[in-house]
């Protein structure tokens, strides 16, 4: 009975060895496995307060000609209650809720039943069937890449709609904001709950599970790590890549389309807002099959975070200055449109050029040259959960020099672009570049904290090597 208790004991051990062992090389993916009060505390606060961030942004569009002050300063003041702005607020509607149910439903058919046949026309586009990087667990998913197809169709029908059938009215979106809201809110909501409890009783694969105890952290930061319907269907690609980046071109058009309803014509301003942030979606989609490699994909849990997060933040905040043109047209001078377009492609050039520097150099596994040299790195190695290990190569030359994250130098020189191109009456249309800065300084560091955990004395010596995040000889 001795023998048999100590047998126990062992096995006990051994098996809380292995669990430690897990979390600690798990530890290197992803989320955390334990919440300190701070990280708490954040959740509890973006669980509260985004929605209405979301709400509170769109009703000042809508009740106060995008014043962010104003609806402080009247209920401070006592001419409004709460409750009067809340019944100014156009309320969910059969209209929306058959809208918005329709294109779910379309861009999931797009998304899951029509395989890609665009990689077999366009030179240089990677679509169809592709690999995407190895999981904490050592599992390499595989996704049906037709984004890029999903957004020709998409547009294609709403076009020939606009000018041959007018079954809607290109302004739909516009005029259906606000009850198209509560719809992706309700979405949002139910994804993430659904995702919360597939974790817990029928994940697709329970070694890239993570669970912390705190329900309201693995609510928010999400349980799975890939959850799947199906062969096809994946719950990230899908979220993050439709239908909210698909409908982001279509909103803008829409307001575009009430410009031109309301005032007579769309402002230069309008066309430069279309036309940059149409590149930046049509980037998106072109490189789709990357897209699998960034820290969306390879790092993040699937929860409220990224469900709520592109079912609503995404397609409402992102498109402020859209919405903000349509209550104030600006019509900007020569030399401030072109000086806001110079802007926008030299970011977009610089988010462009880095990732393909990046991506060429993880395809050919360092064997190309990088601005006509042969690139320069720093070896390295982690281990994944089933105890392989794997080994990598971090670029130190090209742009990856300058800075260690200077795509995000790029992309915030476009967010900035974006909100220049609204002039300088109203702070709302500058929200994108706050947030921006934000989510993306924060990035930087979570992704060279969890770097640091997965690489160890080697991150040491690339961070060496490239000392700055963003900006060269600044930060």
């Amino acid at each position: 009975m001795a023998t048999h208790q100590v047998k126990k004991l062992a096995e006990g051990r051994k098996h809380q060895n292995m669990q430690n062992d897990t979390k600690a090389s798990q530890g290197q993916w992803g989320r955390a496995w334990e919440v300190d009060w701070f990280s708490l505390a954040s959740v509890l606060f973006l669980l509260m307060f985004a929605p209405l961030i979301v709400y509170y942004f769109i009703m000042s569009c809508a009740q106060y000609q995008c014043s962010l002050t104003d609806p402080v300063l009247d209920l401070l003041m006592g001419n409004k209650h709460l409750s009067d702005i809340w019944n100014s607020t156009p309320m969910l509607t059969y209209k929306a809720a058959g809208i918005y149910s329709l294109w779910v439903t379309f861009q999931v058919v797009l998304y899951v039943f029509i395989p890609d046949f665009c990689h077999k026309f366009l030179p240089g586009y990677v679509g169809g069937v592709q690999e995407g990087a190895v999981t904490p667990a050592g599992v390499v998913n595989k996704y049906e890449i037709n984004g890029l197809q999903a957004w020709i169709i998409t547009h294609v029908l709403c076009f020939v709609n606009a000018s041959c059938f007018h079954f809607f009215s290109p302004t739909i979106i516009f005029d259906n904001w606000i009850p198209l809201l509560w719809c992706a809110n309700i979405l949002g909501y139910a994804v993430s709950t659904f995702a919360m409890i597939k974790g817990h009783f029928f994940p697709t694969n329970a070694k890239d599970c993570k669970f912390t105890g705190n329900f309201f952290y693995d609510y928010m930061m999400g349980i799975e790590f890939n959850p799947r319907i199906g062969k096809w269907f994946d719950f990230k690609l899908f979220f993050n890549g439709r239908p909210g980046i698909v409908a982001w071109t279509l909103i803008n058009l829409s307001f575009a389309a009430k410009q031109q309803e309301l005032y007579g014509e769309v402002t230069n301003s309008m066309v430069l807002v279309n036309v940059l942030q149409g590149i930046y979606v049509l980037d998106f989609f072109w490189n789709e099959a990357w897209y699998l490699k960034t820290i969306d994909i390879c790092h993040d849990h699937f929860g409220w975070y990224l469900g709520w997060g592109d079912c609503v933040w995404l397609p409402y905040l992102y498109t402020l200055q859209g919405l903000y043109l349509v209550y104030h047209p600006v019509q900007l001078h020569a030399a401030h449109a072109v000086g806001v377009l110079m802007l926008g492609l030299l970011g977009y050039y610089i988010f462009r050029m880095t990732n393909h520097q990046k991506d060429l150099f993880r395809r050919t596994n360092g064997k190309c040259r990088i601005w006509g040299k042969k690139p320069e790195y720093i070896e390295c190695s982690y281990m994944s959960v089933d105890g392989t290990k794997y080994y990598s190569k971090l670029m130190t030359s090209g742009f990856w020099g300058w800075a260690r994250h200077f795509n995000y130098t790029g992309d915030l020189m476009g967010s900035l672009a974006y909100c220049l191109a609204c002039g300088f009456e109203h702070v709302l249309p500058y929200f994108y570049i706050v947030y921006m800065t934000i989510l993306l300084t924060h990035r930087c560091l979570r992704d060279e904290h969890r770097c640091s955990s997965k690489y160890g004395k080697d991150w040491k010596r690339y961070t060496a090597a490239v000392p700055h995040r963003l900006l060269p000889g600044v930060f």
